[in-house]
């Protein structure tokens, strides 16, 4: 990959704040982005495509008498491109109705140091590598049993910068890689299809395992070829990574931004400060997590990241900020400041949210339940109340535990429920972490889950 240097993409965004000062902005702010990615497809079981994509880009954010106006574009290179980009985002400024609750951009502070966050062998992994990797997935499902099928799936890596400026000082620069390796698949057995069972490794390093990943979602498949119905009743259920980041990103993390707590969408408003979670649960938003796949030194408006406990032993301590929403209530953001590449202004998201793990094991946890579920895939977590955090899904499947270990699959099970009770009832945390999205999460085990039998 031919990427472009750091101190090429600092001199755009310093440009791009004079141009906009200039032309009479009272604050600018730039921010370039580029994204570098070559990809792999799978269909059907055969390797179908390959990409190559390069994305370049810049957006300006200014404020003129505290109404904001952005533009953007993908032509960098050319200095008159810039300035009428600049241009714009100051006329939209003057069309715009003020904001009396603007406070300025960010200050310029001391930016911190992170781990484990860019590869060089990423950058240099050709197509011809990435094709090897898919194949041995592939062989690696198809070997494990003769029953599986893959449907579809990838290979990818990727090369992401970026740079910031704005008038108050703050200039950064930041680079990272990933790569990653997925497969979906199902399994037959004379009239018996299985649902789409899905496994994948993911990481800013080189360390897949291409083969595990192959084996695991066969393994999946497997075990959900038989199945028994289960009754309806209130039970145990683990809920793994899967399954959290579905469940939990349409409804807790709505409710901990500070943007819905000011719009009153959040059930935690007031509440900093009260148990609102089972003491086994502690969460923390770490934007500066070693090796995580949103850790970057700074956000999306330079503000230096952290790490924000959110809960501590069941008690709600903070909420996440990004600048504009911070001093609206005179405090410090928390660093949560997010963009979409280049494409528009910053909102209020997370970054690593890491679930603290426990000390039992996977085999451990298991062994802890009598009579249980153990749930991996879910459907309609995106139709949860984010505010009541009122659900209904489906498990696609389920897996029934009796006396310590797994039995059977089960199909149409659905959970019902609300979240936030949930979060009061988790009795036992795993040690088996593992990052998805940006969730960071064990298992967790819940007690008196809502099941609905078919």
């Amino acid at each position: 990959m031919a990427v472009l240097e750091d101190n090429k993409m600092i001199f755009l965004a310093e440009n791009a704040v004079k141009a906009a000062l200039k032309r009479g902005a009272h604050e600018a702010e730039a921010y370039v982005y580029e994204g570098q990615a070559t990809n792999v497809g799978i269909e059907l079981g055969q390797i179908s495509k390959t990409s190559r994509i390069i994305d370049r880009g810049l957006g300006i954010r200014v404020i003129f008498s505290k109404a904001t106006g952005f533009a953007y574009t993908n032509v960098i290179n050319d200095s008159q491109t810039v300035d009428k980009v600049a241009e714009k985002a100051l006329s939209s400024a003057r069309a715009s109705k003020p904001d009396p609750e603007w406070r300025g951009l960010p200050q310029k502070k001391e930016y911190p140091s992170t781990k484990r966050t860019f590869d060089q062998k990423i950058v240099d992994l050709n197509s011809e590598g990435i094709v090897d990797i898919a194949s041995t997935m592939l062989d690696a499902a198809g070997e494990a049993d003769k029953r599986v099928f893959p449907i579809e799936g990838g290979v990818g890596c990727g090369y992401i910068s970026n740079a910031i400026a704005n008038s108050n000082g703050v200039l950064g620069f930041d680079k990272g890689t990933i790569v990653e390796c997925s497969i979906a698949a199902l399994a037959k057995e004379g009239r018996s299809v299985t649902p789409v069972c899905f496994e994948f490794n993911l990481s800013r390093e080189y360390n897949l395992d291409p083969e595990w990943v192959g084996r695991e979602a066969a393994r999946l498949a497997v075990s959900a070829i038989k199945t028994k119905s289960i009754e309806t009743k209130s039970t145990k259920v683990i809920f793994t990574q899967f399954a959290l980041q579905e469940l939990l990103g349409h409804t807790l993390v709505n409710a901990i931004k500070v943007d819905s707590v000011q719009r009153n969408q959040s059930p935690f408003k007031g509440k900093i400060g009260e148990k609102i979670a089972s003491e086994n649960l502690s969460i923390y938003d770490d934007g500066l997590f070693d090796g995580g796949l949103r850790t970057s030194i700074f956000d999306g408006e330079g503000v230096p990241n952290q790490k924000t406990a959110v809960i501590e032993k069941g008690v709600l301590t903070n909420f996440l900020y990004d600048n504009y929403s911070a001093k609206k209530e005179g405090k410090e953001s928390t660093g949560n400041a997010s963009r979409a590449g280049y494409l528009s202004t910053p909102g209020i998201d997370t970054t690593n949210f890491h679930i603290k793990p426990g000390n039992k094991t996977a085999e451990e946890m298991l062994s802890e339940v009598d009579d249980g579920l153990i749930v991996y895939y879910l459907q309609g977590a995106h139709s949860s109340n984010p505010v009541s955090g009122e659900f209904s899904v489906v498990a696609t499947p389920a897996w029934r535990i009796e006396k310590g270990g797994i039995t059977h699959c089960s199909r149409g099970v659905m959970l019902a429920g609300n979240v936030f009770e949930l979060l009061k009832n988790v009795s036992l945390i795993g040690c088996n972490e593992r990052q998805m999205g940006s969730l960071i999460a064990p298992w967790i085990m819940v007690e008196n889950v809502r099941v609905i039998g078919k």
